[in-house]
């Protein structure tokens, strides 16, 4: 196994304790959804410092269940990483047909250089 192998492995094994470890052990705030996210703690905490708050304006759709919320997260990730993965791929495309091109063009210029040249030619 080569050392990047091994780095990667390891690499792999801290996320993956990183991910597991605190749903093993309850780990969170002790509330009944630990792992809520920033948005609900935010209103969890306005309404505890002014209860008769009223939001500015309200959403433009609401989720008809915490999972299709999730779901809908997930897939705005993921359009986000196609996105960035696409834009990369692009311009690595993009690179590697401009180093062929300057590989071409020397080939072809050392190629005319190599021709024998003068009056016997």
């Amino acid at each position: 196994m080569s050392r990047n192998a091994k780095i990667n492995s390891l690499l792999l094994l801290l996320v993956a304790v990183l991910a597991v470890v605190p749903l093993v052990f309850g780990l969170g705030d002790h509330k009944e959804e630990p792992f809520a996210g920033a948005d609900a703690e935010a209103e969890i905490a306005i309404t505890e410092i002014d209860p008769d708050y009223e939001p500015w304006f309200s959403p433009l759709y609401e989720p008809p269940s915490g999972e299709i919320e999730s779901a809908l997260f997930a897939l705005q990730a993921a359009i986000g990483a196609g996105v960035l993965a696409y834009y990369f791929g692009l311009r690595r495309g993009r690179r590697q047909g401009a180093e062929r091109e300057r590989g071409a063009s020397t080939t072809a210029a050392g190629v005319d250089d190599a021709a024998p040249t003068g009056p016997g030619a």
